[in-house]
Formats: structure tokens, sequence, C-alpha cells
């Protein structure tokens, strides 16, 4: 049986090896300006609890993480099939103290990850777009974020995620 030492190799024969090998380095790919990628869906609920048994409960979602924050009068509850970035999400928000909605204002927001929040919405105000929250921590805590909405009135939060 080999001892620990006989099965590395020794210095000058790695550097070789290292020597030998091509030192063209791979192409760089340029790094995009605006990276969009899916993170989380949210909607505004009545009742937490009753949304959560029904999402999992009745389609079989796990409930992944919450998020209490009551200075700020609100939770989160995140469910989904397993967690981001293999699996999409969707966030439930309960605004404390409030228990109904009407249905054309319970829609709440869609989630798009972007390496830089302060940039992406430099670029969609430039490119004509509505950024109604500039970038910033999230009330009580220190996730960048912002928030824009698209041609059609729909909520758009960026949630800076660096690459």
């Amino acid at each position: 049986m080999p001892t620990k030492s006989a099965k590395r190799r020794p210095r000058k024969a790695a550097k070789a090896a290292r020597s030998s090998k091509s030192t063209a380095r791979p192409k760089r790919r340029e790094p995009q300006s605006l990276r969009l990628r899916h993170i989380t869906p949210g909607i505004t609920v009545n009742n937490l609890a009753r949304s959560l048994a029904f999402y999992t409960e009745g389609l079989g979602m796990k409930l992944l993480r919450t998020t209490e924050r009551p200075e700020q009068k609100y939770s989160l509850a995140f469910i989904g099939y397993g967690n981001n970035p293999d699996h999409a999400e969707i966030e439930l928000t309960y605004n404390h103290g409030v228990d109904h909605y009407e249905l054309g204002t319970a829609y709440g927001h869609i989630a798009i990850g972007v390496p830089d929040v302060a940039a992406a919405c430099e670029k969609i105000r430039h490119g004509g777009g509505n950024v109604t929250r500039e970038a910033g921590p999230v009330k009580g805590g220190t996730t960048v974020i912002a928030f824009i909405t698209d041609p059609d009135g729909y909520k758009v939060e960026l949630i800076e995620r660096k690459e």
C-alpha cells in the first residue's frame, strides 16, 4: 500500500506538468449588464395560515422559510417544491391587520435577481421605464431591492444577487 508521500507528485514534477499544459486562457464571457434570473413571484394573502395550508397540504409544497417583521407590520412565507436556484419559490406576503384585498389589488409583485440593483434602475429609467422605489435595503433588513413597474403597471421587484 503506497504511503501518503508516494501518492503526491514531487514539486518539480507538478510544476513541469503545469508548464507543459497550454497557457492559452479560455475566452472570458462578457458580463451582462442586466442578468435577469427568476427568483420568486410574490403574492399578498388575506390569511397566511389558510394560504400555507392550501399550498402545502393542497398542492404538496413545502414551507421553506419565514420572515417576521413585526415593526414593519408584515410577515413572509416562502413555499415551493425545493429551494432556489434549482426550484422556483412563491413568496406569500401577509400585511398585518389587513384581512381583505380587492381582487385587483391582491397582486403583489414578481421578483427578479440582478447583480446590481442601482445600475438596473438606471438602465430601466434611461429606457423610459418607471422606477417606483429606488435601490436600497429592504425594510428591516440589508438586502438591496428596488421596485419598477412594467408597461402594464405590474410591480417587479429587483433583488441584488452578486455573481
